[in-house]
């Protein structure tokens, strides 16, 4: 949720999930990470990595590669992958709701 914000530049989104993040464990660092080259960070496992090239891509081009779906899929399984794409699907479409209406 806090990537796609950053790369829809949804400042509203960003407010309302950042504490929401801390509260489930994230950190200051990962959140400032996350505003930039989140991938180049070393702050992220393989699993959040995953999550987080699955994240760029549908936001910013739409379509993802093959080879970041299966590598969820590797490491999430087939229904939690679905769970994932639809959540990035999701707060895209809110985050492009909330810029579009400048809120």
């Amino acid at each position: 949720m806090l990537r796609v914000a950053v790369l829809n530049r949804a400042d509203f989104e960003w407010g309302v999930h950042h504490p929401a993040y801390l509260q489930a464990g994230g950190t200051e660092e990962k959140c400032e990470a996350l505003r930039g080259d989140a991938t180049e960070s070393g702050l992220f496992n393989e699993e959040e990595l995953a999550l987080l090239a699955l994240t760029d891509q549908s936001t910013r081009q739409v379509e993802v590669d093959a080879g970041v779906i299966d590598e969820v899929k590797r490491l999430f399984g087939e229904a939690r992958t679905v769970e994932a794409v639809a959540t990035v699907a999701a707060y895209n479409m809110v985050s492009r709701f909330l810029v579009a209406l400048a809120v």
